[in-house]
């Protein structure tokens, strides 16, 4: 399905729509993010060794990477209104699920229902942005939407550590679950997918025009510049804000739950503040967007290894200097999407954008998963009593995942300048 064009939207409605896709995009990072702050309580109530709690977020992210591609395809032939609404109803069971789970299987297919709610979500709203408004505010609304939902980690930190303390983890969840309940009503009544359009139904595909169509987005080398970028920006910010940010915090640099709360709505904070910045950025200097992904990587690299190479503690300061520019790398993903937008024909970008968003996420699944078993095998015995030489150890795999996308993005980066600079010379002749 190609995004309706039209010449001007109703404003009012368009405002609406695009509100209401937000606020079930803040709702899938809230549920993505709402293990964060119980990873130990997790540890505690299932028995489990540091892999098999690594093990929730993995899962949830594997699950959210595979259906990337085919949640793009859904996009196109059922239309971002049909596709939002049913993840936002498997999110809300898949969380009353893990508030009643009593056993480590029960509460993974929990998380794995979260993973497949969760990939339901932005894509449709990428897909509204572009359908509802015009091309030049694209890129802007683009960061503005996704800083917005990142807010639903904020949510996910010091609200859900007071929910745990209150009303205990089935208490916590299920209130969790009602929210999602209640914004998806919302959505019922106010999401169209397009101006004078509630449902729109596209063409049904034939596997053969599903994977030309996959061939050709892959086969961009803008696509694939976009999918570096996503890759390299997002796992670090990833890995602290969905599971290990709160025990790093507390058992690997001795901070209180309170001050691992507040760092963790600190990495949030930083996401919100950056993300219209560099969407104005981007819509400015559209030919310098990898430039701007590689400055941003530098600096977390950078900040990462003056905080491991610190001797004993890392100062607080050095800390939240940490989450501001870790957090930046959320947004800094979002150029990916911009790239593969502008490297793509309006009938791939579902497609595309699927593509893409697996990058980052791909990148999340691995580090979560290392850190998890680097903690097991550098700390002695079982249980969650990491320390802070294992949390070193778990940390600086980060390194070796910056080094091949930074390789990966260069590399892509030369080519897609090429196909570029070739296609602004081809309009320039025929203008």
């Amino acid at each position: 399905m190609a995004p309706v064009s039209i010449p001007s939207p109703p404003r009012a409605a368009a405002w609406a729509v695009w509100g209401s896709a937000v606020s079930l995009y803040l709702l899938a990072v809230f549920h993505r993010s709402s293990l964060a702050v119980a990873g130990l309580e997790a540890a505690e109530r299932f028995d489990i060794t540091a892999a098999q709690l690594a093990t929730f977020t993995m899962l949830q992210l594997l699950v959210y990477a595979l259906m990337q591609v085919p949640v793009g395809l859904l996009v196109d032939r059922f239309g971002p209104r049909s596709v939002i609404l049913t993840g936002a109803l498997v999110m809300t069971v898949a969380q009353v699920g893990f508030a009643l789970a009593d056993s480590f299987v029960l509460a993974l297919l929990a998380r794995t229902l979260v993973g497949i709610g969760d990939a339901m979500t932005f894509i449709c709203l990428l897909r509204l942005v572009a359908t509802w408004f015009p091309p030049r505010r694209i890129p802007f609304l683009t960061q503005v939407s996704g800083t917005l939902g990142q807010s639903g980690a904020i949510l996910a930190a010091a609200p859900m550590t007071w929910a745990f303390g209150a009303l205990g983890w089935t208490g916590a969840y299920l209130l969790a679950a009602t929210i999602g309940s209640v914004l998806a009503l919302g959505g019922a009544v106010l999401l169209r997918d397009a101006p004078g359009e509630r449902h729109h139904r596209g063409a049904v595909m034939a596997w053969v025009s599903v994977r030309t169509s996959l061939r050709a987005s892959w086969a961009h080398p803008g696509t694939r510049l976009g999918f570096w970028i996503h890759f390299t920006t997002q796992f670090s910010a990833t890995a602290l804000g969905l599971l290990w940010g709160y025990p790093f915090f507390v058992r690997g640099e001795g901070r209180t739950p309170g001050e691992a709360g507040l760092l963790l709505t600190l990495l949030v904070v930083a996401v919100i503040l950056a993300g219209p910045v560099l969407g104005w950025l981007v819509g400015l200097h559209p030919w310098h967007r990898s430039s701007m992904a590689l400055a941003i990587v530098g600096s977390i690299v950078v900040v990462w290894t003056a905080v491991l190479a610190w001797p004993g503690e890392a100062p607080f300061g050095l800390l939240v200097l940490l989450v501001f520019v870790v957090g930046v790398g959320g947004p800094a993903s979002m150029i990916g999407f911009d790239v593969g937008r502008t490297a793509n024909p309006s009938e791939r970008l579902a497609s595309s954008t699927g593509i893409i968003n697996v990058g980052g996420f791909s990148a999340s699944l691995v580090l979560v998963v290392a850190i998890g078993l680097v903690l097991d095998w550098r700390t002695p015995g079982t249980g969650s009593d990491y320390t802070p030489e294992a949390f070193r150890w778990a940390m600086s795999v980060q390194y070796l995942l910056w080094a091949f996308g930074v390789t990966q993005l260069v590399r892509y980066r030369r080519r897609a300048r090429r196909v570029f600079d070739r296609a602004a010379l081809q309009a320039a002749v025929r203008g």
